[in-house]
């Protein structure tokens, strides 16, 4: 191959990941799999922690598909959807009677990195910081404002990938 042949597949390559990043990002986001939440890791303040949780997050186009199920601290099986899209636009929330919010931004910082701005009547109330450690084995959730009650929270919730 001469190297005018090489500089022309070259660019057309760099061409198609620019026109299509979502091809070529869907192979690589480290979100995408099933994640299980580490008690010994987390923390709830005011608490008190779920049993159980496990999230699968799945691709939906640029966005994604989050199923959550588990088992509440009472012991009562819960369980829910959501898609996450990265647009830092105001969407209402899945579940219209959340006695925690009824709308949320989402918007992806970086590769690694979302942050989630929950809002309750045009208020926010709670901002959720979520990462992806580099080397895709464990996920971070900081979640700060309050509660349903108007009462302080953070909680740190740790999930590792299955």
């Amino acid at each position: 191959m001469n190297r005018r042949t090489t500089i022309v597949l070259t660019g057309m390559t760099l061409l198609a990941i620019a026109a299509f990043p979502q091809a070529s990002f869907a192979q690589s986001d480290p979100w995408l799999g099933t994640w299980q939440l580490n008690l010994a890791k987390s923390k709830y303040s005011p608490g008190p922690p779920p049993k159980s949780q496990t999230a699968k997050i799945e691709a939906e186009g640029q966005n994604h598909k989050v199923t959550v199920t588990g088992i509440d601290a009472a012991g009562k099986p819960t369980s829910g959807g959501f898609t996450r899209i990265f647009d830092g636009v105001s969407h209402a929330a899945a579940n219209p009677n959340n006695p925690l919010f009824d709308a949320a931004s989402i918007t992806r910082v970086d590769s690694n990195t979302v942050i989630i701005s929950r809002t309750k009547a045009g208020k926010l109330v709670q901002t959720v910081t979520t990462g992806v450690a580099q080397d895709g084995k464990t996920m971070t959730i900081s979640t700060t404002g309050i509660d349903a009650n108007g009462r302080p929270i953070n909680d740190i919730s740790v999930l590792d990938k299955q």
